[in-house]
């Protein structure tokens, strides 16, 4: 229970019965001293601690942590920390929908779109009639490098976790 808000207190509790104003006290044993406990080396045992930080952590945690901090206490160039931020959510995942709408034709994918223009080429049509050669991504450092070179990307998607930063600088 609260206490009223006015400024009177309120009256203690009495006290319980056959104990009135009584205080017991444990008689002591003369015998027995109380002695400081002593920490040091071979002498008593210390405390229980919270020893979390004290894990030795995995070596690729260890790395990861010591590259941040790193990272964060570097000056780092307008061109390398372009890289730093990543697409939002969405904007990846409508990236993505894109890209495997182009994605590379498989194998059996290509194979059969060859037959398809062999038995026409054989039937005597133009191969370029019956099945163009799908529009995919292209990928490969060299090749994209290429392409934009040529005038011919329109659209680049960088990745952000590229070990030797120098190999897409230039870009």
């Amino acid at each position: 229970m609260k206490a009223p808000k006015s400024g009177k207190k309120v009256a203690a509790a009495p006290f319980p019965q056959g104990k009135a104003g009584v205080s017991k006290k444990n008689a002591k044993n003369p015998l027995i001293e109380r002695r400081p406990r002593n920490f040091g080396i071979g002498q008593d045992i210390q405390p229980r601690r919270n020893l979390s930080r004290m894990v030795r952590w995995p070596e690729y945690v260890r790395l990861q942590r010591q590259r941040k901090i790193l990272n964060m206490r570097l000056k780092v160039p307008p061109a390398i920390a372009q890289f730093s931020q990543v697409l939002d959510r969405n904007t990846a995942a409508q990236a993505f929908k894109l890209l495997n709408k182009y994605r590379p034709e498989t194998k059996a994918e290509k194979k059969e779109r060859l037959t398809k223009e062999a038995t026409a080429v054989s039937e005597g049509k133009k191969k370029e009639d019956v099945s163009k050669k799908p529009y995919t991504v292209k990928y490969g450092l060299n090749h994209v490098v290429g392409l934009i070179e040529n005038k011919k990307a329109s659209l680049v998607l960088i990745p952000n976790d590229v070990d030797p930063i120098e190999l897409v600088v230039f870009l």
